[in-house]
Protein backbone atom coordinates (compact mmCIF):
# COMPACT_ATOMS: atom_id res chain seq x y z
CA UNK A 1 0.00 0.00 0.00
CA UNK A 2 1.06 3.55 -0.66
CA UNK A 3 3.09 5.21 2.51
CA UNK A 4 0.75 8.40 1.79
CA UNK A 5 -2.71 6.18 2.68
CA UNK A 6 -1.30 5.02 5.31
CA UNK A 7 -1.20 8.43 7.00
CA UNK A 8 -2.50 8.45 10.52
CA UNK A 9 -3.32 12.00 10.96
CA UNK A 10 -6.09 13.45 8.75
CA UNK A 11 -5.59 13.58 5.06
CA UNK A 12 -7.25 15.47 2.27
CA UNK A 13 -9.05 12.66 -0.20
CA UNK A 14 -10.34 14.17 -3.39
CA UNK A 15 -13.07 11.86 -5.99
CA UNK A 16 -12.59 12.71 -9.24
CA UNK A 17 -15.98 10.49 -11.12
CA UNK A 18 -16.13 9.56 -14.43
CA UNK A 19 -18.96 8.96 -16.60
CA UNK A 20 -19.64 6.44 -19.95
CA UNK A 21 -20.47 6.81 -23.47
CA UNK A 22 -23.22 8.86 -24.62
CA UNK A 23 -23.17 10.53 -20.79
CA UNK A 24 -22.42 13.58 -19.19
CA UNK A 25 -21.14 14.58 -15.83
CA UNK A 26 -24.97 15.70 -14.64
CA UNK A 27 -25.72 11.80 -14.50
CA UNK A 28 -23.27 11.53 -11.40
CA UNK A 29 -24.47 13.68 -9.15
CA UNK A 30 -26.42 11.27 -7.13
CA UNK A 31 -23.66 8.95 -6.72
CA UNK A 32 -21.08 12.57 -5.91
CA UNK A 33 -23.73 13.34 -3.33
CA UNK A 34 -23.41 10.21 -1.55
CA UNK A 35 -19.34 10.35 -1.94
CA UNK A 36 -19.34 13.73 -0.51
CA UNK A 37 -21.71 12.42 2.49
CA UNK A 38 -19.04 9.88 3.19
CA UNK A 39 -16.34 13.20 3.58
CA UNK A 40 -14.62 13.16 0.23
CA UNK A 41 -14.33 16.25 -2.05
CA UNK A 42 -15.82 14.90 -5.34
CA UNK A 43 -15.65 16.57 -8.45
CA UNK A 44 -17.28 15.22 -11.68
CA UNK A 45 -14.63 14.81 -15.37
CA UNK A 46 -17.12 15.63 -18.24
CA UNK A 47 -15.57 14.06 -21.60
CA UNK A 48 -15.89 14.12 -25.52
CA UNK A 49 -16.69 10.29 -25.40
CA UNK A 50 -17.36 10.23 -28.92
CA UNK A 51 -15.82 12.86 -31.21
CA UNK A 52 -12.55 12.86 -28.94
CA UNK A 53 -12.93 9.44 -27.39
CA UNK A 54 -9.54 8.03 -24.48
CA UNK A 55 -6.99 9.17 -25.59
CA UNK A 56 -8.00 13.03 -24.75
CA UNK A 57 -9.76 12.11 -21.87
CA UNK A 58 -6.82 10.46 -20.26
CA UNK A 59 -4.19 13.22 -21.02
CA UNK A 60 -6.90 15.72 -19.14
CA UNK A 61 -7.30 13.52 -16.19
CA UNK A 62 -3.96 12.91 -15.43
CA UNK A 63 -3.21 16.75 -16.00
CA UNK A 64 -6.25 17.16 -13.41
CA UNK A 65 -5.09 14.88 -10.96
CA UNK A 66 -1.57 16.51 -10.71
CA UNK A 67 -3.20 19.83 -10.34
CA UNK A 68 -5.40 19.00 -7.45
CA UNK A 69 -2.72 19.28 -4.72
CA UNK A 70 -4.84 16.28 -2.19
CA UNK A 71 -2.81 13.64 -0.27
CA UNK A 72 -4.89 10.77 -2.34
CA UNK A 73 -7.20 11.08 -5.64
CA UNK A 74 -9.14 8.30 -6.27
CA UNK A 75 -10.87 7.59 -9.18
CA UNK A 76 -14.24 5.75 -10.05
CA UNK A 77 -15.65 5.67 -13.21
CA UNK A 78 -19.22 4.37 -14.87
CA UNK A 79 -18.77 2.11 -18.25
CA UNK A 80 -16.67 3.47 -20.55
CA UNK A 81 -15.36 6.43 -17.57
CA UNK A 82 -13.93 3.24 -15.79
CA UNK A 83 -11.47 2.30 -19.19
CA UNK A 84 -10.38 6.29 -18.83
CA UNK A 85 -9.42 5.97 -15.28
CA UNK A 86 -7.13 2.84 -16.13
CA UNK A 87 -5.64 4.01 -18.92
CA UNK A 88 -4.75 7.64 -16.89
CA UNK A 89 -3.54 5.34 -14.19
CA UNK A 90 -1.58 2.30 -15.86
CA UNK A 91 2.61 2.46 -15.52
CA UNK A 92 2.31 6.40 -14.54
CA UNK A 93 4.25 6.44 -11.06
CA UNK A 94 3.73 10.84 -10.65
CA UNK A 95 0.61 11.14 -9.91
CA UNK A 96 -0.80 11.47 -6.75
CA UNK A 97 -1.62 7.81 -4.94
CA UNK A 98 -5.55 6.90 -4.77
CA UNK A 99 -7.38 3.80 -5.71
CA UNK A 100 -9.94 3.30 -8.89
CA UNK A 101 -13.58 1.78 -8.33
CA UNK A 102 -14.53 0.87 -11.83
CA UNK A 103 -19.18 0.79 -12.03
CA UNK A 104 -20.15 -1.73 -14.51
CA UNK A 105 -17.16 -1.52 -16.90
CA UNK A 106 -16.70 -3.28 -20.21
CA UNK A 107 -12.80 -4.64 -19.45
CA UNK A 108 -13.01 -7.25 -21.85
CA UNK A 109 -14.55 -5.79 -24.52
CA UNK A 110 -18.40 -5.52 -24.92
CA UNK A 111 -20.59 -7.73 -27.04
CA UNK A 112 -23.14 -4.72 -27.21
CA UNK A 113 -20.44 -2.64 -28.87
CA UNK A 114 -19.92 -5.72 -31.11
CA UNK A 115 -23.47 -5.65 -31.82
CA UNK A 116 -23.81 -2.11 -32.63
CA UNK A 117 -20.99 -1.59 -35.00
CA UNK A 118 -22.21 -4.69 -36.74
CA UNK A 119 -25.09 -2.16 -38.06
CA UNK A 120 -25.14 0.53 -40.45
CA UNK A 121 -23.97 3.61 -38.97
CA UNK A 122 -23.01 2.23 -35.40
CA UNK A 123 -19.74 2.17 -35.17
CA UNK A 124 -20.05 5.76 -35.88
CA UNK A 125 -22.36 6.58 -33.46
CA UNK A 126 -19.69 4.88 -30.57
CA UNK A 127 -16.87 7.70 -32.86
CA UNK A 128 -13.16 7.39 -31.03
CA UNK A 129 -14.55 5.45 -28.41
CA UNK A 130 -15.32 2.28 -30.88
CA UNK A 131 -12.01 0.03 -30.27
CA UNK A 132 -12.02 0.93 -26.59
CA UNK A 133 -15.36 -1.01 -26.33
CA UNK A 134 -14.69 -3.21 -28.67
CA UNK A 135 -11.21 -4.15 -27.61
CA UNK A 136 -11.60 -3.68 -24.13
CA UNK A 137 -8.20 -3.44 -21.71
CA UNK A 138 -5.40 -5.39 -20.92
CA UNK A 139 -4.06 -7.40 -17.56
CA UNK A 140 -3.97 -4.47 -14.94
CA UNK A 141 -0.44 -4.13 -13.46
CA UNK A 142 -0.80 -0.44 -12.71
CA UNK A 143 0.43 0.79 -9.26
CA UNK A 144 -3.51 1.64 -7.90
CA UNK A 145 -5.89 -1.16 -6.45
CA UNK A 146 -8.82 -1.42 -8.51
CA UNK A 147 -12.32 -2.85 -7.67
CA UNK A 148 -14.86 -3.32 -9.83
CA UNK A 149 -18.64 -3.51 -9.21
CA UNK A 150 -21.01 -5.48 -11.66
CA UNK A 151 -24.18 -5.44 -12.45
CA UNK A 152 -26.88 -8.78 -13.01
CA UNK A 153 -30.34 -6.96 -13.45
CA UNK A 154 -30.91 -7.49 -16.79
CA UNK A 155 -32.23 -4.05 -18.21
CA UNK A 156 -31.04 -2.10 -20.83
CA UNK A 157 -30.87 -1.44 -24.91
CA UNK A 158 -27.64 -3.78 -24.82
CA UNK A 159 -29.09 -6.79 -24.88
CA UNK A 160 -31.30 -6.14 -27.68
CA UNK A 161 -28.34 -5.13 -29.85
CA UNK A 162 -25.48 -7.90 -28.61
CA UNK A 163 -25.99 -11.24 -27.51
CA UNK A 164 -24.95 -10.96 -23.37
CA UNK A 165 -23.50 -13.26 -21.75
CA UNK A 166 -25.65 -13.89 -18.31
CA UNK A 167 -25.41 -12.30 -15.84
CA UNK A 168 -25.34 -8.89 -17.64
CA UNK A 169 -26.73 -5.38 -16.30
CA UNK A 170 -28.57 -5.08 -19.39
CA UNK A 171 -25.72 -3.27 -21.24
CA UNK A 172 -22.51 -5.03 -19.77
CA UNK A 173 -22.00 -8.84 -18.98
CA UNK A 174 -20.61 -9.47 -15.50
CA UNK A 175 -17.70 -11.81 -17.07
CA UNK A 176 -16.89 -8.51 -19.51
CA UNK A 177 -16.04 -7.15 -16.05
CA UNK A 178 -13.76 -9.50 -14.86
CA UNK A 179 -9.72 -8.39 -15.32
CA UNK A 180 -6.71 -10.37 -14.53
CA UNK A 181 -4.76 -7.87 -11.55
CA UNK A 182 -7.91 -6.17 -9.89
CA UNK A 183 -7.92 -6.11 -6.33
CA UNK A 184 -11.65 -7.24 -5.83
CA UNK A 185 -14.55 -7.50 -7.61
CA UNK A 186 -18.26 -7.42 -6.64
CA UNK A 187 -21.98 -8.04 -8.52
CA UNK A 188 -24.98 -6.59 -6.82
CA UNK A 189 -28.76 -6.90 -8.19
CA UNK A 190 -28.99 -3.51 -10.57
CA UNK A 191 -28.80 -2.24 -13.91
CA UNK A 192 -26.25 -0.39 -15.73
CA UNK A 193 -27.59 2.49 -14.97
CA UNK A 194 -28.90 2.14 -11.90
CA UNK A 195 -24.94 1.68 -10.62
CA UNK A 196 -25.43 5.55 -10.70
CA UNK A 197 -28.37 5.50 -8.12
CA UNK A 198 -27.64 2.62 -5.66
CA UNK A 199 -26.85 3.83 -2.23
CA UNK A 200 -25.31 -0.33 -1.62
CA UNK A 201 -22.76 0.67 -4.77
CA UNK A 202 -22.03 3.97 -2.68
CA UNK A 203 -21.35 2.44 0.32
CA UNK A 204 -19.34 -0.24 -1.23
CA UNK A 205 -17.01 2.03 -3.06
CA UNK A 206 -16.68 4.08 -0.17
CA UNK A 207 -15.51 1.10 1.80
CA UNK A 208 -12.97 0.19 -1.22
CA UNK A 209 -11.33 3.22 -1.30
CA UNK A 210 -11.04 3.07 2.32
CA UNK A 211 -9.53 -0.34 2.48
CA UNK A 212 -8.92 -1.64 -0.88
CA UNK A 213 -11.18 -3.74 -0.39
CA UNK A 214 -14.79 -4.54 -0.67
CA UNK A 215 -16.76 -5.26 2.76
CA UNK A 216 -17.48 -8.90 3.52
CA UNK A 217 -20.83 -9.52 2.05
CA UNK A 218 -23.46 -10.02 4.53
CA UNK A 219 -24.80 -14.25 5.12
Amino acid sequence: MNAVLQKTWPMSEHIILLHGIWMRGITLHPLARRLRGAGYEVETLDYASVSGGIEPAVARLRERMRAIGADAVHLVGHSLGALVALEAARDVRELPPGRIVCLGPPLRGSAAARGLASVPGGRWLMGHSADALLDGIGAWTGPRSVGVIAGSLPFGLGAAIGALTSPHDGTVSVEETRLPGIADHRTIATSHSGLLFSSEVADLTVGFLRAGRFAPERG
